[in-house]
């Protein structure tokens, strides 16, 4: 198993950057693709990037290509987001969500909440205009 904890949640004006944070503890070394997912009220579950561990390899949104920016840091366990030039439709509370399994992680980077077997409590991210 492994847990998530999400940090760096906040509000802020539009065009204004903020940095997620998920720490990871517990069987890292498991962990093959790790993302960030967000839900909006009233909206589903999407999709915001993913990363394959060890390959380094990313996938985005359309909606923050350019924008975002995931990355992961081994030796603290750490995923990150970093998101700039916020809109107010960003507006969300984001999670972050971890899964073990190759064949899983090749669906799964292609923004797949359902793939994600560990997920985190999430961090509110507020954009006002």
């Amino acid at each position: 198993q492994v847990q998530l904890v999400e940090s760096g949640g906040g509000s802020v004006q539009a065009g204004g950057s903020l940095t997620l944070s998920c720490a990871a503890s517990g069987h890292t070394y498991s962990t093959v693709c790790m993302g960030w997912f967000r839900q909006a009220p009233g909206k589903e579950r999407e999709g915001v990037a993913t990363i394959r561990l060890g390959l380094g390899s990313t996938y985005y949104a359309d909606s923050v290509k350019g924008r975002f920016t995931i990355s992961q840091d081994d030796a603290k366990n750490t995923l990150y987001l970093q998101m700039n030039n916020l809109k107010p439709e960003d507006t969300a509370m984001y999670s972050c969500a971890a899964e073990f399994t190759p064949s899983r992680c090749s669906l799964a980077q292609r923004l797949v909440a359902g793939l994600y077997k560990y997920w985190g409590q999430g961090t509110q991210v507020t954009v006002s205009s």
